[in-house]
C-alpha cells in the first residue's frame, strides 16, 4: 500500500483538525453573527449586559437586552456580546458572570446546548459543568452551583422587538401586493349557485 508523502501529511492534518475542531478557536472560517434576546425561564425577563454587570431583568425590547451571538468554531461554541454596551458575557474563576470589553479569552466562550425540553443552556468552555444561570430576581447565580437540569440555566432565544439590528434595514419598503383585475370565467368554470 503506497501513499505519497504529500497526501499522507494532508490526511494527518485533516485528522488533527477534526479531533481539535471544538477545542480550538477557528480563525479561518467565516463567523456568523445572530441577533436576539435571551429570555430567562426563572426571572421571566431578558438577559442584559450593562457595563460590567450582567442581569436578567430587562423588559422585551430593551436596548441592553439585544445580544450579538457570534459563532466561535464549527461546533456550537459562541461568544455573547451586548449590542449596546459592546461588552462580552464572561465568567470569572469564582463562577461570577461579568461583562468584559474583550471576549477573546476562553472564559468568554460558551457551548450552546439545546435541551430535550427545547430550552437552551450555555456551558462555559473553560470551566466544564458551569452554566450561565439567573435567580428569580434576575441576579446571576454562582456557576459552580449549577447543573444542566436546573430551571435557572434554561433560556429561550427570542427576536429583538426594538430598533432594527442593522443600519440599512430602516430604509426598506414594506412588501407590496400586486393586484390583478378579476377575469371572466368560462362557462365550464363558473360557480354553480
Amino acid at each position: 500500500f503506497y501513499l505519497p508523502l504529500f497526501s499522507l501529511s494532508f490526511c494527518l492534518i485533516r485528522l488533527f483538525s477534526f479531533l481539535t475542531q471544538g477545542a480550538v478557536t477557528d480563525q479561518l472560517s467565516r463567523r456568523q453573527v445572530r441577533v436576539y434576546q435571551l429570555y430567562s425561564r426563572t426571572s421571566g425577563k431578558h438577559v442584559q449586559i450593562h457595563g460590567k454587570r450582567v442581569t436578567a431583568t430587562a423588559e422585551d425590547g430593551n436596548l441592553y437586552a439585544r445580544l450579538f451571538v457570534e459563532t466561535d468554531t464549527f461546533g456550537s461554541r459562541v461568544r455573547i456580546r451586548g449590542a449596546e454596551s459592546g461588552r462580552y458575557l464572561c465568567m470569572n474563576r469564582k463562577g461570577k458572570l461579568v461583562g468584559k470589553p474583550n471576549g477573546r479569552s476562553k472564559d468568554c466562550i460558551f457551548t450552546e446546548i439545546v435541551l430535550e425540553n427545547n430550552y437552551t443552556a450555555f456551558q462555559n468552555a473553560k470551566y466544564e459543568g458551569w452554566y450561565v444561570a439567573f435567580t428569580r430576581k434576575g441576579r446571576p447565580m454562582k456557576a459552580s452551583r449549577t447543573r444542566e437540569n436546573q430551571r435557572e440555566v434554561h433560556f429561550i432565544k427570542r427576536l429583538h422587538t426594538g430598533l432594527p439590528p442593522f443600519p440599512n434595514t430602516d430604509q426598506s419598503k414594506p412588501f407590496e401586493f400586486i393586484r390583478f383585475p378579476s377575469t371572466r370565467r368560462a362557462k365550464r368554470n363558473r360557480k354553480i349557485t
